[in-house]
Formats: C-alpha cells, sequence, structure tokens
C-alpha cells in the first residue's frame, strides 16, 4: 500500500499559456491572441496556488513551463514565486526552472528571474539550422538563441537545458550533427533530444497532409537518435532518459521525481496534478478557468483523468521507471507495493525478455530498457496500460 505522508513532499508546475506566436508542431494549450488575460489569469494562478495550499506541504521543485513564460513581463513570475513561498515550505536549494524561448529574454528579464530565486533555464532551440526553423514556425533564429546564452551566463546561471527535435521535415543528419557541436561548444549542460511528433489539429500535420512538407523516413530518424546518444556521451553527457542526457549534477530533478511516481500539483489552465491516487487536469478553457477562481469554484476546473488503485499504481511504477535508462529498481518497488513485480507480472516480463527488449542489470538488479527497447519502448509500455 502507499505511504500517504509521502504526498506531503511535493514538486509544483505553473502552466503559462501564452505564446507571440505558434509553433506549427505545437498542441499544447497556449495562445497567442489572448494577452488581454495576463494579469486576471495571473491572479487566478496565485488563488490557486493559495487554495491548495491549506494542507502544509513541502515543495522540493518548481517548475513554471508553457506557453512561452519568457513573453510575458518578469514581475508576473515574480508573483508567482512570491505566492508559492508564502503558503508553501519550500526546501533550501529547490531546483526551480523557467521555459524561456529566444527572442523573448532580455538581460534585464533574465537578471530579474536569478535575483527572484530561479537557477535552472530550460531553452526551446529546436535546430541549429534557421531555414528549418523558418519550416516549423519558430520566430527565432540561432543567433537569437546565442545571444540568450550570452545573457543567461552574464545573468549568473550555469544550469542551463535545451531542447531540439530530431525528425523534422528536410532535416538531415548533418544538421543534427552541426546542432549538437554548436551546443557543446556553447557548453550546455543538459540537453534533450525529442523526436517529433505529428499531432492532429496542427499547422504541421496540415503541411505534410498536403504535401508541402516530408518526414524523414522512420530509418534516418533513428539514425538521428542513436547518433545524438552516441556524440553526446562521447562529449561527456550522461542518458539518463529515453530523450535526456546531462552532463554529471544537471540532471532535471523535476523530471526525475515525476518518472520517479512522486506528487506534484499542476496551476493554471490544463495543468496536470498527481495527488494521492488521483491523476487530474485543468480545464483547458482561460475564460472558463477564470471565471471559476473568481467566482470561488477552485474545484470546478479539475477534471479526474484517473484515480489509480493498487494495481494502477503499480503498472504505471513500471512504465515511468522504464522510461529511465538505469530502469528501475526491484527493491524500490517491493518497498513501495510490497510485491515482487517480477513474480506479479511474470507473463508480461517473460514476453518483454524473450522479445530483448528488456534485461535486468544485476549489479544493482534494476529492470531497464535494453538498446532494442530504446527503439520500440511503446511495445514495452503497451504491457502495463
Amino acid at each position: 500500500m502507499m505511504d500517504k505522508n509521502k504526498t506531503r513532499n511535493i514538486g509544483i508546475y505553473v502552466h503559462i499559456p501564452f505564446c507571440i506566436s505558434k509553433c506549427y508542431y505545437c498542441d499544447f494549450t497556449s495562445y497567442t491572441n489572448k494577452q488581454e488575460y495576463i494579469e486576471k489569469y495571473i491572479k487566478c494562478v496565485n488563488k490557486e496556488i493559495e487554495y491548495e495550499a491549506k494542507i502544509a506541504r513541502i515543495v522540493t521543485t518548481i517548475y513554471i513551463g508553457g506557453g512561452t513564460p519568457s513573453s510575458i513581463d518578469e514581475k508576473y513570475i515574480a508573483t508567482i514565486l512570491s505566492t508559492i513561498y508564502k503558503n508553501y515550505k519550500v526546501i533550501d536549494n529547490a531546483e526551480i526552472t523557467i521555459e524561456v524561448n529566444p527572442g523573448t529574454c532580455t538581460l534585464k528579464k533574465l537578471k530579474a528571474y536569478k535575483k527572484m530565486g530561479i537557477n535552472r533555464l530550460s531553452i526551446g532551440l529546436q535546430s541549429a539550422n534557421d531555414n528549418l526553423l523558418k519550416e516549423i514556425g519558430r520566430i527565432h533564429n540561432f543567433d537569437d538563441y546565442k545571444k540568450t546564452i550570452e545573457y543567461a551566463k552574464k545573468a549568473g546561471f550555469k544550469n542551463i537545458s535545451t531542447d531540439i527535435i530530431i525528425g523534422l521535415p528536410n532535416q538531415t543528419i548533418y544538421d543534427v550533427e552541426d546542432t549538437l557541436n554548436k551546443l557543446i561548444d556553447l557548453e550546455i549542460k543538459h540537453i534533450s533530444v525529442y523526436s517529433l511528433i505529428v499531432e492532429e489539429n496542427t499547422k504541421m500535420n496540415e503541411l505534410i497532409n498536403s504535401n508541402k512538407l516530408k518526414l524523414p523516413d522512420d530509418e534516418i530518424e533513428r539514425y538521428m537518435y542513436w547518433f545524438a546518444k552516441r556524440k553526446l556521451e562521447d562529449n561527456g553527457f550522461i542518458h539518463y532518459e529515453i530523450s535526456n542526457f546531462a552532463l554529471p549534477g544537471y540532471m532535471s530533478i523535476h523530471n526525475m521525481d515525476c518518472w520517479s511516481q512522486k506528487k506534484y500539483y499542476g496551476f493554471g489552465v490544463a495543468a496536470a496534478s498527481f495527488i494521492g491516487n488521483k491523476r487530474f487536469t485543468n480545464t483547458n478553457s482561460i475564460e472558463t478557468y477564470i471565471k471559476n477562481i473568481e467566482n470561488g469554484k477552485f474545484l470546478a476546473n479539475r477534471n479526474i483523468d484517473e484515480v489509480l488503485n493498487d494495481e494502477d499504481m503499480q503498472k504505471e511504477y513500471i512504465m515511468l521507471g522504464l522510461r529511465k535508462i538505469s530502469g528501475f529498481n526491484i527493491y524500490d518497488f517491493i518497498k513501495k507495493f510490497n510485491k515482487n513485480p517480477l513474480l506479479e507480472y511474470d507473463k508480461k516480463f517473460d514476453k518483454l525478455f524473450k522479445e530483448k527488449l528488456i534485461e535486468i542489470d544485476y549489479g544493482d538488479l534494476n529492470i531497464k530498457l535494453t538498446k532494442k527497447g530504446l527503439d520500440f519502448a511503446n511495445i514495452v509500455w503497451e504491457e502495463f496500460v
């Protein structure tokens, strides 16, 4: 059974849904035409943060994502952090991350972030090729990114993460190599390498369906992934999650906590939470979100996605654990659920072992994906859905 006392330690995610422009591949809840809501929205987020603080909680990480949080005035970010600190106990040296996009950050803004306690930046680059950036609807070029890095370092940030995407239309392996070389030269400490997922109702899907853009073959996309893995590992990066690489000491604590099934609150429109045995998400309508909070109907914004029973928790723990390159520890599973996963799910594991998708590291008794499993992770996870 779960130890309910552990829910007192939480991470916090805050969603800032405003953007200057919508990227062609993006299906996140974000708005380019609702800037008039910014002030009201931030006030409502602060009220929601205060409302959920009625049970004392200890905050270990804070992550401000979007949207583009750096597209709004830094004073709004300051009020959010101030509200969190007033209503929760935030541990010393908590990891506090904000997502920023090139072209939306001045040196003044980044200095303000540092002064208010933010100690980690997650910067969206996607590619160092300016032509590719235009084709996917990014509003910046690589020079804008370099300027953002320059400002970030001047502001005192050392913990800087950058996202790139592989499998983009018209992208070549040489583009991926060039992007990685430039990031390594800039001494970026954490790099996320995401494979492009074309979602319905995005401009990218529309362009591909109308044959205006063409995706590379799956084999080429997989070659890009393994090339990036080798390149980064050869340069001292640790591959610690399917899409994430970090120099020693720079792994994302917030994300590692999520992959370890730790609890978190999400504040703001479309923000997800995991508390107790419930996963829930706020409404994706900013108008509804604001109206409900202004009327004191906080729970009316909440959509319960899942109420997990013990078996659900066990299966999810396995799926999340297998996202990590080190996998999940058998003894940790037994300690958490009082069951041996190899006995509880013997047929599923036998099948995956035979298909060479998973393996046991007998040094620390971790179950993890094999190299083949990294390419076919979805097949592994389907066994535990």
